[in-house]
């Protein structure tokens, strides 16, 4: 019988969900608390019925602060803000007494920067281009200095473009936003949210402090390759491509400055973990069975 336990997630966006979705799956016996943006109240999700308090920028209900101190797990999915890490700056005492037992930090590949199409690893050199990938980069280093000097139990995940059956290049295509930028040897990585779920729930049990992961698929390629293979798969025509000095959206423009091709050699080794979603292609097929 699994020991029951007490997850907190700082944010309860689509990643925590399909890991909390997962828990249940798996017959996990926890109880749960996660934070939003709007107000404290009591809420229910797969089946499991769960506090989520407020906590917007500075301000958040104090009576979370009881139920994270008395939790063993910790997730923190929520974006630095103003170049600074909300949880840290807000609830790094808690941290600092390390009373948990497992607690993960979600950040992203942008903090290895432009990398000109090349493979990147766990040990590549950190230089990252945009405002989100130095927030990110600093927010890791924020939480690797509490483990190394308070032995906090934390892992890093560095996670590549997420897609999902709610979220994805298909939709996208269908409603008639998706922009395809004229850029030559553009490179990305990508995982599906299905595999984060199932890598969290595995580095459970198998847990070692100080370790940061790339979370990817086995297949980083082109914006325009994986639109072109979905515009086949749904039978519509691809989107013509643009210039990049056309875009508006900012994150987009930052999306087209760096190119590099993620690796998850350590991830899979680590975890025994074989992906669901090897590449877009199984992902893909797999959304639009489910869509259509």
């Amino acid at each position: 019988m699994k020991k029951k336990f007490k997850l907190f997630c700082f944010g309860f966006g689509q990643v925590a969900e399909y890991f909390v979705h997962n828990l249940v799956k798996k017959n996990f016996k926890f109880d749960l608390i996660t934070t939003n943006t709007e107000k404290t109240q009591l809420k229910e999700f797969s089946g499991k019925k769960y506090k989520s308090y407020y906590f917007c920028n500075n301000d958040f209900d104090n009576n979370l602060i009881d139920h994270l101190n008395s939790s063993n797990k910790v997730l923190i999915s929520i974006s630095p803000k103003n170049n600074s890490d909300l949880v840290l700056k807000k609830f790094g005492k808690s941290f600092k007494k390390n009373k948990f037992d497992w607690v993960t930090y979600l950040s992203a590949t942008s903090v290895y920067g432009d990398k000109k199409g090349k493979w990147v690893n766990e040990n590549t050199q950190l230089i990252p281009t945009t405002k989100r990938g130095i927030a990110r980069l600093k927010a890791e280093s924020s939480w690797i200095n509490l483990y190394k000097k308070y032995q906090l139990p934390i892992q890093i995940f560095r996670l590549s473009g997420i897609y999902s059956q709610e979220n994805n290049i298909i939709k996208k295509l269908k409603i008639g936003n998706l922009k395809i930028v004229k850029k030559k040897d553009h490179y990305f990585s990508r995982i599906h949210v299905e595999d984060i779920a199932k890598i969290l729930t595995l580095s459970l049990k198998v847990h070692s402090p100080g370790n940061i992961f790339n979370i990817s698929d086995d297949y980083p390629c082109s914006n325009e390759e994986i639109a072109k293979y979905a515009s086949k798969l749904i039978k519509i025509d691809t989107p013509k491509k643009i210039d990049i000095k056309d875009l508006e959206n900012k994150m987009l423009k930052d999306f087209y400055k760096e190119s590099k091709k993620v690796a998850n050699t350590k991830m899979k080794k680590y975890f025994n973990y074989q992906l669901i979603y090897p590449t877009f292609k199984e992902g893909l097929k797999a959304i639009k069975n489910q869509t259509m």
